[in-house]
């Protein structure tokens, strides 16, 4: 079972959290450090340590994160001019809570490659 992060804890509403959207499955708020203009974690409510950690059952709420982050970008006003979607795996990878989750980035050109 995944830790009890700080992910977790702003999916239950029990950590303050600029949230975006919300549903049964999925979470999306704003980043506290955000690395572009428009910076928004998409989260899925069932704690999944890593994309690694995913299994067979999850693919609905994987999916359901990708159309989450669909219609935050629309919502957003960045749809048209554009947006990326970055998820890290483990540490080399860059993730640095262990709750699977999916950054949205956009209001401003991202450069390639991205680190």
């Amino acid at each position: 079972m995944a830790e009890d992060t700080i992910f977790a804890k702003i999916a239950r509403g029990e950590v303050p959290a600029r949230i975006v959207y919300q549903d049964n499955d999925v979470t999306a708020f704003y980043d506290v450090a955000p690395a572009a203009p428009k910076h928004v974690l998409i989260i899925p409510n069932k704690p999944i340590r890593t994309l690694n950690d995913a299994t067979e059952a999850d693919r609905r709420v994987l999916g359901q994160m990708l159309l989450v982050a669909r219609q935050v970008a629309a919502d957003l006003g960045v749809a048209e001019s554009g947006y990326r979607l970055v998820m890290n795996c483990n540490r080399d990878g860059g993730q640095s809570v262990w709750h699977l989750h999916l950054h949205l980035l956009a209001g401003r050109t991202l450069s390639w490659p991205p680190g």
